[in-house]
């Protein structure tokens, strides 16, 4: 399961039922959102009820695409133009021109449930001809007609639970490692395994339960995978090749219900990314950032280790930080943060978040707790949170006032979401080290001691 969504550059439609020889063809994403809008809402519609249901249209795709629905089943395609399965997809059909702005505008905005990070499933009909549980396509006209703005038209059909979120962009990797995973093993790709394996378990019982869900590839783990096999009749060895590997998504795709309707959802913490893949030298990204925040942080109380600025750029400095850090902390020596290096490097500052020094303990609540925090969470820590976010928001009037009340719900996000967007971050509305530092840097600009 790919832990971000993202929007790739191309997708491939299969021009039939799922099942049949039909051709294959490969377009550029935003050319086939452009190509099912034009084919299946009219250009004279209102634009909210255009926004409303090419958000739809691109959720449905993108949804497809995380989930590797077609591909977990051995096709070799992301999604049909079966309107049967799918949406209405036709080569060589015109695009009219403002839905073309539109898809221009919004082609990597998606719904998402709160609290969950797949792109939700947002089924829809036309209303007239055929009618279902989500959204009406004509009706979304009279809504439009009526004042709605785009998201309250989603809302309106799929329940006021929903946010819109933004998909990163890039390639359409799939989420097979390319190489066999067995005992021994570990990192994100055994953390994934074994989320899923324990998920499934609960609909097949005679899957054993691993206690600890650590990235580590060990017997209990094993165990599970070698019991998954002889209840779905593949080679029971323990070992997640291919087929392993997509029969446990095709799986737990299914018992999640991810492309249906009322689906159970993938939770932040499910899904979440620790590491993303190998940062060296010339890397210049938010990750960067973010393992330079870490490396500094370490260094400050590690007299040995080098401090950096977290620039966001993989430069020389950055580099002998790291290998100084391999050095010390007796891993290979390359510069390189791989994913042994990035979980390493997360442990130390986790443990110095543990054993804070008597005269830093004061300041615990303001130091980055080590996880992301996202809608749906509640507690100490979003409490927190929140009071920062009030402090900000009665001095810069573009961050909306949020009730300290330790849940994260949408007004937070909203906050959230405006302190990203004066800092340059990424605005997703979780609450990651680099916003957790903004957030706490705008507050102690504002508060009063």
């Amino acid at each position: 399961m790919a832990e971000n969504v993202v929007v790739p550059e191309y997708i491939t439609v299969h021009l039939g039922l799922p099942q049949s020889a039909a051709e294959n063809i490969t377009v550029p994403f935003v050319d086939y959102i452009k190509n099912v809008a034009s084919g299946e809402i009219y250009p004279t519609w209102p634009e909210s009820a255009l926004r409303a249901n090419i958000i739809a249209q691109i959720s449905i795709t993108l949804n497809r695409i995380y989930t590797e629905f077609y591909r977990s089943q051995g096709y070799d395609f992301d999604i049909t133009n079966s309107t049967q399965f799918d949406q209405s997809f036709q080569p060589g059909r015109d695009y009219f021109s403002n839905i073309s702005e539109i898809v221009d505008d919004i082609f990597n905005t998606y719904v998402v449930m709160q609290g969950n990070i797949q792109p939700y499933y947002t089924e829809y009909c036309d209303g007239i001809n055929v009618v279902c549980n989500g959204l009406s396509q004509w009706g979304t006209v009279e809504l439009a007609n009526e004042g709605y703005t785009p998201y309250e038209i989603l809302q309106y059909y799929y329940g006021d639970n929903i946010n819109l979120k933004k998909a990163e962009t890039g390639p359409n990797i799939p989420t097979y490692p390319g190489e066999p995973i067995r005992m021994g093993f570990a990192g994100q790709e055994v953390l994934n395994i074994q989320r899923q394996l324990n998920r499934i378990a609960r609909n097949y019982p005679l899957i054993p339960v691993i206690p600890e869900t650590d990235g580590v590839f060990d017997k209990t783990t094993e165990n599970a995978v070698k019991t998954f096999q002889e209840i779905f009749n593949l080679t029971p060895d323990g070992v997640v090749g291919n087929a392993t590997w997509y029969a446990i998504k095709r799986v737990y795709n299914a018992v999640k219900r991810l492309s249906e309707l009322y689906s159970e959802g993938i939770s932040i913490s499910e899904a979440q990314r620790v590491y993303p893949y190998p940062l060296s030298l010339g890397s210049s990204n938010i990750y960067v950032r973010i393992i330079q925040y870490y490396l500094d942080f370490i260094a400050y109380f590690n007299g040995q280790l080098p401090r950096i600025s977290a620039d966001g750029v993989f430069g020389q400095e950055t580099e002998n930080a790291v290998k100084a850090f391999q050095r010390y902390y007796s891993l290979e020596e390359t510069g390189v943060v791989n994913s042994e290096t990035w979980y390493e490097i997360l442990d130390q500052y986790n443990v110095i978040l543990q054993s804070l020094p008597y005269e830093f303990q004061s300041y615990s609540s303001l130091l980055y707790p080590g996880y992301v925090i996202t809608t749906g969470a509640t507690g100490k820590t979003v409490e927190q949170l929140q009071t920062y976010l009030s402090v900000i928001s009665q001095n810069i009037p573009s961050v909306p006032s949020v009730t300290v009340d330790g849940v994260y719900g949408i007004q937070t996000e909203r906050a959230v979401e405006a302190v990203q967007s004066l800092y340059g971050l990424p605005v997703t509305g979780d609450v990651g080290v680099l916003t957790w530092n903004s957030i706490v840097e705008l507050y102690n600009d504002f508060r009063t001691f």
